[in-house]
């Protein structure tokens, strides 16, 4: 009778230490278990930052890259009160791709991005405590996006367009009977080089911001060099801001960007 209490004994602590959550390791608990996650984290959202990683914030891209420089990423994060969205890439030679700020937009962007080598994609949206949420996706690819130039500055008609703009705001209804909701789509040209090319410096639009007819700010975007070339954003909102609106802005040269969508 002993003898089988202290087998019962023994198998339950095994369970016990299965069920148990592993101890912290070295990649930061991680998913990825990239090792770069913790310099990055470091690096980007700071060396205390409380940091969790949260299946809300959602980032949708291809499994495999069939176009390295044109790879299409679209983040979300449900959650409220997102104070800013930070995109990062683990293993491109530069590793952040954008900072929004929704402001009176929603926590939503979609972009095309460049990128070098297969990588994990992440999101950080920071919320009012402070605390940032994480989420990200893995995408294959060849390489290679960061180090070619692109097809504009290959055939120099870049100088024709340089930081011309086109966009269009579309309305549709909300589900449940909710509020309307618009989602803006915007196009800058902009050749987007990311420095790594021999002979090209590094030459991108640095900042964006979208105001509506009365010139109250509704979102901002830091972008950097991985962005791709001609850069498409699409910004979503909970109802149909009053138009036009503005899209102004500046790349690292100091060229200004200031148009309207009608």
């Amino acid at each position: 009778m002993r003898r089988r209490t202290l087998l019962w004994m023994a198998a339950a602590g095994c369970a016990a230490a299965q069920a148990a959550p592993p101890p912290d390791d070295a990649f930061g608990g991680d998913p990825f278990r990239s090792h770069q996650w913790p310099e990055l984290k470091k690096e980007f959202l700071g060396a205390k930052a409380r940091v969790v990683f949260d299946e809300r914030v959602k980032v949708l891209g291809p499994a495999f890259a069939e176009d390295s420089m044109n790879v299409p990423i679209t983040v979300s994060a449900a959650l409220p009160g997102v104070q800013r969205i930070v995109v990062l890439v683990d293993r491109n030679p530069i590793r952040k791709v954008l900072e929004l700020q929704p402001l009176s937009a929603q926590p939503t962007v979609g972009f095309r991005f460049k990128l070098e080598q297969a990588s994990p994609v992440r999101a950080a949206a920071l919320l009012a405590d402070g605390v940032w949420h994480v989420g990200g996706t893995l995408v294959d690819a060849a390489g290679g996006g960061c180090t070619v130039p692109g097809g504009t500055r290959a055939d120099g008609s870049w100088t024709q367009t340089l930081g011309q703009v086109s966009g269009r705001l579309f309305t549709s209804s909300a589900p449940a009977g909710g509020d309307a909701a618009a989602r803006l789509r915007v196009r800058i040209m902009h050749p987007m080089d990311t420095g790594l090319v021999n002979g090209i410096p590094a030459f991108f639009v640095s900042r964006l911001t979208v105001r509506d007819g009365r010139e109250r700010e509704l979102l901002r975007i830091q972008t950097f060099e991985p962005v791709s070339e001609n850069p498409v954003f699409t910004f979503d909102f909970a109802e149909r801001p009053p138009g036009p609106l503005r899209i102004v802005g500046v790349d690292n040269n100091g060229n200004r960007i200031d148009s309207k969508v009608e």
